[in-house]
């Protein structure tokens, strides 16, 4: 999406402009009128915004995509494969193998449950790793 150059304007002075103003500021900058019952404070608060997006960039690209991907109504890709309940994963760390069931809840290891696969490689390992990617679950990202 092209940015568009924002216009010198003071922030600060948005929040104390009428609301009719702001639905005019609204409506230059969006093409349409502001919906209906929405506060003066939020209206200030949504074109202040808007303008820093524009001075300072918006979205990363990627998250930008995504998110207009979920607009459309398309169904983003997993990021790790669906685990069904009464499966087990097994690694190897340090010489140990560690086995983890997979339940309806989360995940057990060690009779203890956790809610992610994070916090069970954190257990495992004493410091924080990516649990899909500590279990082989996704690929490493290449380097740029």
């Amino acid at each position: 999406m092209a940015r568009r150059k924002p216009p010198d304007i003071d922030l600060e002075a948005l929040l104390n402009r009428s609301r009719s103003d702001l639905a005019d500021r609204w409506a230059e900058e969006f093409g349409m009128r502001p919906p209906y019952g929405m506060s003066q404070p939020l209206l200030a608060r949504l074109l202040a915004y808007d303008l820093q997006v524009r001075a300072s960039g918006g979205l990363g690209a990627r998250l930008e995509n995504r998110l207009v991907a979920a607009a459309r109504g398309d169904t983003p890709k997993p990021t790790a494969p669906r685990l069904k309940p009464g499966s087990q994963l097994v690694r190897d760390w340090n010489g140990i193998t560690h086995r983890v069931d997979v339940t309806e809840t989360g995940f057990v290891y060690r009779d203890t449950r956790y809610k992610t696969l994070s916090s069970v490689a954190k257990a495992i390992t004493g410091t924080h790793w990516s649990g899909p990617r500590f279990f082989g679950l996704t690929a490493r990202k290449a380097a740029p």
